[in-house]
Order: structure tokens, then sequence, then C-alpha cells
């Protein structure tokens, strides 16, 4: 992903209350300062924190400072946490044409097909409990495909401040489960129908 010094990338996540949605983009954010990005801005959360149900959070990251505070209305990336959120949230509302859309699903990259948008999936539920988590701890993992689409920071910045937040509470299996995903994600062009990439 291209993006010049003054432009800000606006990345939506969409996972369920307790899956760590927050977490994750906190992780993003400290890795792009560490970066060298000047600017990273998380938006308030959105929609009941109930657990299980859906909850957006947003980041903002930019080489410069970012003075626009307000939550995104118009993402570049969405990521998502649990494929099933695709029945019950539009996802893809203000996506950008051409944008990312990156899914924890057990299907392959090829059935979850938006029209004019890359979609990059991996199966980060498996690939978490193979890396030491318990099953259902997804955010960390997610942050690898993420990393995979997006070449923003650089896979072993992430796993580094993966284990710097996790401190004490599994590192080395949350930073193993962001490289575990990172290299089991298929992107799939949606925009015009091309193969997946392994």
């Amino acid at each position: 992903m291209q993006k010049t010094n003054d432009q800000i990338i606006q990345i939506r996540w969409h996972g369920r209350g307790g899956q760590g949605a927050i977490t994750a983009a906190k992780v993003v954010a400290e890795a792009a300062f560490r970066s060298g990005y000047g600017g990273a801005v998380m938006a308030p959360t959105f929609g009941t924190e109930r657990r299980g149900a859906p909850v957006t959070t947003s980041l903002k990251i930019s080489r410069s400072k970012i003075y626009d505070l307000s939550p995104i209305t118009t993402p570049d990336i969405v990521v998502v946490l649990d494929h099933m959120i695709l029945h019950e949230v539009d996802v893809t509302a203000g996506l950008k044409p051409g944008g990312w859309i990156i899914m924890n699903s057990p299907r392959p990259a090829e059935e979850h097909a938006f029209p004019g948008y890359r979609t990059a999936v991996a199966n980060a539920t498996r690939l978490g409990v193979e890396a030491g988590l318990r099953k259902g701890v997804v955010n960390t993992g997610i942050i690898g495909a993420l990393e995979r689409a997006s070449g923003l920071v650089g896979i072993d910045r992430l796993a580094e401040t993966i284990a710097a937040e996790f401190a004490g509470r599994n590192p080395e299996a949350n930073a193993l489960a962001a490289r575990l995903v990172y290299d089991a994600t298929l992107i799939y062009d949606n925009q015009t129908g091309g193969s997946p990439d392994a």
C-alpha cells in the first residue's frame, strides 16, 4: 500500500465484545510510531461493548501528525475479526474503492467475494491455537494478516510490539500467532477476479 507522507491511512476494525479489537488497534498504532509514523489516532469504539456483540473501533496512521480526530467514515482498510459478523454488519460501508478487507475466516479467500475490493483471508482462530493461545483469541493473529496485505510496518516490528504489549500474558504465543497468520494469509483481488496469491 503506497501512501504519500501527508496521507492518512484509515483502518476500521470489526470484532465482538471481548475479542480485543481495541488492543489490536493499539498494537498497530504503537508499532507504527516505532516505525517512524508521526501520527496514530484511535477513534472511540461504537456500539455496545457487551461480550459477543459487534463492536467497531477505528485507527488512523500517517507519516505526519494527525489533526483530524473525527471517526472514520471512509476507511482504506477494514479488519474483520470474526467472519460471522458479515451476517450482522455491512463491513464494506464507506470502504474506498479498491480497499482492503482483512478477514479471519476458515473459508477460502475466493469465497469472500466483495466486488471492487481486495481481500486477505486467514484462519486466525486455528492458527492462534497452533501458536499456543486459547481458542477464540484472534486479535494478535489478525494483525499478521493486516501486515501481509498492507506492508505498513513489517512483521518483525509487529511481533516485537505484540510481545511487549502482552508481557506476562503469553507474549511468545501471541507474537507467534501474528507470524503464523502472516505466512498463511491468502490474497484475493476482487477487482479483477484474480486467483488467490499465497
